[in-house]
């Protein structure tokens, strides 16, 4: 672990925060990859009876990755590199044998996002803005897994039109839809009450919730689609380098198609 992202174990709970408020807590691949070594490193002997992921700032639950870490790409195969990455923490992350919460305050997008569509249950405050605005930004795209966790929440149709419009979901539609199950008023809130559910969570029989979270990942791993030739079209594209430096210097980008 690093101080980017830190945890501690409080009465069976483990709480995992994402810590470079400074930045929104964008992800560094050292945050998703030690996301992904907890997970997978988790004792099972009921020392840990779940998992609560938040950010801390007051402003965001993780604004998604690091666009400084994109800036060398250059090749089909960094960016199949990359989504292979991400695709793996979220997995592991998937088959983390205890319940995970993401309990989210502020901003929740791109990666960030992602990583609350595989937690097995989403509560929020009221100041939630949930989505992948990259068709306005960055002019790259969504890997098939994620596509397929957010229509699983949300329905393909809704998917879509939050991707084409880039427009942000706030808390009262992500509860009516589906996406989150609990708003609270504020962070405070947010946070005693990802403390109620986790102990709660914990309480359950631990192989019944298990064998649940493993089927329904199962499930969808079998309608698995490839997607290489996508994801190589939008990073090697001229369109994803305008999107990069137009981000990072605070300006609109003017899309190519090419």
């Amino acid at each position: 672990m690093t101080e980017e992202l830190t945890h501690h174990l409080e009465d069976g709970v483990l709480w995992v925060t994402f810590n470079r408020p400074g930045s929104r807590n964008a992800l560094t691949f050292a945050m998703y990859e030690g996301l992904a070594h907890l997970c997978k490193s988790l004792p099972t002997d009921g020392s840990v009876r779940a998992i609560v992921l938040s950010g801390t700032g007051g402003k965001a639950f993780a604004a998604g990755t690091d666009m400084s870490q994109f800036r060398d790409f250059r090749t089909a195969q960094d960016a199949l590199d990359y989504e292979a990455r991400i695709a793996q923490a979220l997995d592991d992350l998937e088959r983390c044998p205890v319940p995970t919460i993401a309990a989210i305050n502020g901003a929740c997008t791109g990666g960030g996002a992602a990583i609350a569509a595989a937690c097995d249950l989403r509560i929020t405050s009221a100041s939630l803005k949930f989505g992948f605005p990259i068709a306005r930004t960055l002019g790259n795209c969504l890997a098939s897994d994620n596509l397929a966790r957010l229509s699983d929440l949300m329905g393909a149709g809704r998917v879509r039109e939050i991707i084409f419009t880039a427009r942000l979901i706030l808390a009262e539609e992500a509860q009516a839809i589906g996406l989150v199950s609990e708003v609270l008023p504020d962070e405070a809130s947010l946070m005693a009450r990802a403390r109620e559910l986790a102990l709660l969570v914990g309480t359950m029989a631990p192989l019944t919730l298990r064998a649940t979270k493993e089927a329904m990942r199962r499930r969808r791993a079998a309608i698995a689609v490839e997607d290489d030739d996508l994801i190589a079209m939008c990073y090697t594209s001229d369109d994803f380098h305008i999107g990069i430096d137009a981000f990072l210097s605070k300006s609109r980008p003017e899309w190519t198609g090419k």
